[in-house]
Order: structure tokens, then sequence, then C-alpha cells
């Protein structure tokens, strides 16, 4: 009997990507889909409609053995809903412990859980990254909702003995990135000037191939059994450094103007744009040291190579660990 990887979200920006990897890598696949879309041809197509706590995963789950679950109400700026944090919980908490509990009951063995960042917190101190034993401190209803969603997928793992990881990834980037980084992209390729000259924070990043590459360690490494994890690039960039690579990777110039931080911050106050300067300027770091020593992985793709994908360069597949 063929077994099957689950993979929600397939049509998403990570799930494409997932689902395009295993496809290369020969594994049997399933892409669970809100609708119809484009997946791969060798993916096999289930279209599930909405994800919340009523949907019905019964023949999805039919023949799979691991479940990659991607698919997410995300965070957006300028939510409109009128409770967001109920509109997060309904897919992401309701949503997920469903297709969880199913998932005991049908027998599949592990589920991975790609999660965020944010549950640890929205930024961190000079010199000081999280670790997966920080308390956690999610700062919006999207954090919240991945946070309560992991300590529901904990309990039901407890009770069931069903094998759950959970992936806390930073900011995603390559080919096809879309709001803040895409903007940024389209900035530094067509050369506009850009006052980010002075900026010197660190944060950390997850390649796209970074990340799925994590993803597959830990759908078969035997070590990764109920834990979570936090993933990057294992290189940090200042913004500054960001654009400059960014640059190197397009072939452009890099425009960089040298506009003081605290200049940035009060432009940005008087705009209702702080949030965005934060995540420019901020500090927002992890530490991956969990993951490379328990599961014994390095980030396949470097800073640079990364880069050079997201900008439209280079080929999108990895080697094989097997």
């Amino acid at each position: 009997m063929t077994r099957h990887i689950l993979i929600t979200g397939a049509t998403g920006f990570v799930g494409k990507a997932a689902c395009e990897h295993a496809v290369h890598h020969g594994l049997s696949v399933k892409g669970a889909l809100r609708i119809r879309g484009q997946v791969p041809s060798c993916i096999e197509p289930l279209v599930v409609g909405e994800i919340n706590g009523m949907t019905d995963w019964g023949s999805a789950l039919r023949d799979v053995n691991v479940i990659v679950h991607l698919a997410a109400r995300v965070h957006v700026m300028h939510d409109t809903a009128t409770d967001p944090l109920t509109a997060f919980r309904s897919v992401n908490v309701d949503g997920t412990l469903n297709l969880a509990r199913q998932a005991a009951a049908a027998g599949v063995k592990r589920f991975v859980f790609v999660s965020s960042v944010k549950v640890n917190g929205e930024s961190t101190p000079p010199g000081r990254a999280f670790t997966e034993a920080d308390a956690p401190n999610p700062q919006d209803a999207y954090g919240q909702s991945k946070h309560e969603a992991e300590i529901s997928l904990r309990h039901l793992s407890a009770a069931t003995g069903m094998e759950v990881v959970i992936i806390r990834p930073p900011l995603v980037y390559g080919p096809g990135a879309k709001a803040n980084f895409a903007a940024l992209i389209h900035a530094v390729q067509r050369g506009w000037p850009l006052p980010l000259g002075t900026v010197n924070n660190q944060r950390s990043l997850v390649a796209m191939d970074n990340l799925v590459d994590f993803i597959f360690t830990c759908i078969t490494h035997p070590q990764a059994a109920n834990q979570t994890f936090l993933v990057s690039d294992g290189q940090d960039l200042s913004t500054n450094e960001l654009v400059r690579g960014m640059a190197r990777a397009s072939g452009v110039p890099a425009r960089l103007m040298p506009v003081p931080v605290w200049a940035l911050q009060a432009g940005a106050s008087l705009l209702g744009k702080g949030d965005v300067v934060q995540r420019l300027c901020g500090n927002l770091q992890v530490d991956i040291s969990k993951a490379c020593n328990l599961l014994g992985w390095m980030p396949p793709v470097s800073v640079e190579e990364g880069l050079r994908r997201a900008m439209g360069f280079g080929d999108g597949f990895l080697p094989s660990q097997e």
C-alpha cells in the first residue's frame, strides 16, 4: 500500500515549494486545497473547502502517514475582520485541532505544524536571540492563535501518541514572496533610493529552500518527534546588509541614503506606519542550535544563494538529503 504525505495549503507560498520539493525527490504527496488551484502535476489535489472545526478530512487522510500543516489564516497588515482573534482561532486553532484529531484517529504517525516566530514575540534585545526554551510572548491575534494551536497539538499528542513537530520560522523569502518583501524587491531592482543606510539591526530570515529542507528533515528524523524548533538561514542580517545583498543578486547598485533611524521612526509614527519601521529597524534573532545539534541539520542554501533565487535567478531545487 502506498503511503502519502499530506500537505495542506498546497497552493500557498510555502505549500507550492514543499509540493515541488516532494515531487522532485520522488515522494508520494497529496495536496489539500481550499479551492481548486494549480499544483505540480504529480500531486494528487484534494479540495477540502474552508478549513475550520467542521472540515471533513476523511478522504484526504486515506493512506496518509505524515501531515505537513501549512494552511492558515495568515498575518495581514490591515485586518478587516470585526474580531480578528476569533477569525484567526477559527482556522488556526479549531481548524488545526480538527485536522489533528481526525489524523490521529486515522493512524497518521507524524503531524508537522508550521507555526511562527510570532509565538516567541516581535523583537529581541541586541545580542539576544529567541530560543525554543523562552516563554511564549505573542503580541498579536495571529501569534496568539498559533500559540494556542501549539498547546492543543501537544495535548492531543500526549493523549493519542501521534508525533507532533512544531516549526517556528521567521520571515520566509524566496521566489513569489509577497507583501513587504515583494515591495522591497521592486524598489531595489528599480534602483529607488531607500532611507536605510544607517540601519544596523540584526534580523533572522529563512530562505524558502532552507525552510522546505528543514520541513522534510522533520518528516523523517526520529529525533524530531514531539519537538519544537526555530529555523533560519543561520546568518543574521541588518536591513542595510539585506538591501545590499538583494542589489548584488540583481546586478544593480544599492542606493541607500543615510537617514538616522530616529528620523525614520518619527516620520513613520506620523504616517501611522510605526510597525513597518519596527520590522525594518528592530532586532529579531533566532537561535537554531537545537535544530543543528539534535537533528544534525545545517541550512543547505547560503544567504547569498537564497537572495539570488528570491530575486528571480537560480534553480530552486535542492539535492536529495537521503
